[in-house]
């Protein structure tokens, strides 16, 4: 597995903790931090599948 790979993959698991954190969260406040926390994350991982398809392309 290469570098980018092992990125890709915590993101994803980072996106779905923040996803699960959010869901479970009683404050208002924490779950909105929790769910913009994990777009953040799911973006990551969709700029590191967009460098992993270059990487293949090239």
């Amino acid at each position: 597995m290469t570098h980018l790979e092992d990125r890709l993959e915590r993101f994803e698991t980072l996106t779905a903790e923040c996803e699960l954190i959010a869901k479970l969260a009683t404050d208002s406040s924490k779950r909105e931090f929790y769910l913009k926390l994990g777009e953040e994350y799911r973006q990551l991982a969709v700029n590191i599948r967009q460098a992993i398809a270059m990487t293949a392309a090239a």
